[in-house]
């Protein structure tokens, strides 16, 4: 072995090790981390504070962060083809399926003035009809706490939950029968990859992929900092989806400058 073939040996070997250290530090087990091939911005959601995604057959559901609509959006063009007044307030995080379409209410809104159903504090969880946007019901989160993040996969509704950090499983009806832990705080938008759950965790850039049955952490794929801000997500297609909602702590004037950007990630 030359000099220098022996320097890029250990040069690998310590990247390695370095990359291994980073994924214990943060959630506190060993999993492979990759980089991100690309992030390839697609178009802009219909008002600019995109906060919640999740894949159909019949199209791209985007749940609105500032003004508390439901759209469902043309896969191709982003063209809106519904659109839902709904009772939710600072949403973040929208599931579809059983016919419904849930909204996460994360609180109280900010930025548009008060309504006479908006959280006053806490978080809520808000089903419509799928096909007519018909209010149905309103449900306290599973902990009474915000929400940031809901996915409908195997005829049920998982939502991400604070204190304790969790994904919970529940029924259209929010009676929850499984759970598993979250190793990273702010977790967003949640995909289901026909087999395994993916979560996205804003502050860290990090998707993981976990085991639902265990919350087994799987993989982890990494987005970088120039990278529009992560907030709802979802899968489709073999591919992770994510939204910037244009509203990011960190940023000048708590502004993200990729919001609305409704994005897909090459894994």
């Amino acid at each position: 072995m030359t000099r220098r073939e022996f320097s890029a040996s250990c040069g690998s070997s310590v990247a390695a090790l370095l990359g291994a250290a980073r994924a214990m530090a943060n959630a506190g087990g060993s999993y492979p981390v990759r980089r991100r091939k690309r992030v390839e911005v697609l178009y802009q959601s219909p008002e600019g504070h995109p906060n919640g995604l999740e894949a159909t057959p019949e199209g791209l559901w985007l749940a609105e962060q500032v003004s508390d609509r439901a759209y469902l959006l043309d896969w191709e063009t982003g063209r809106p083809l519904a659109k839902y007044e709904t009772q939710s307030s600072n949403t973040s995080g929208i599931a579809a399926g059983g016919g419904f379409v849930f909204m996460g209410a994360n609180g109280p809104a900010h930025r548009r003035p008060r309504r006479p159903h908006d959280v006053a504090q806490g978080g809520r969880i808000v089903k419509l009809d799928a096909k007519t946007g018909q209010h149905v019901s309103n449900y306290q989160t599973p902990s009474g706490g915000g929400v940031h993040g809901l996915l409908w996969a195997k005829d049920a509704l998982w939502i991400t939950q604070f204190r304790p950090l969790k994904v919970v499983k529940a029924d259209a009806n929010l009676n929850t029968f499984h759970d598993f832990d979250l190793p990273l705080g702010r977790p967003h938008g949640l995909g289901w990859d026909g087999e395994h759950i993916w979560c996205m965790f804003s502050n860290d850039y990090l998707a993981l992929r976990f085991d639902i049955r265990t919350g087994r952490i799987i993989e982890g794929v990494e987005l970088d900092r120039g990278d529009p801000d992560p907030h709802g997500m979802t899968w489709w297609n073999g591919a992770l989806y994510y939204c910037d909602a244009g509203i990011a702590p960190g940023h000048k004037d708590n502004l993200s400058k990729h919001g609305g950007a409704i994005c897909r990630i090459e894994l």
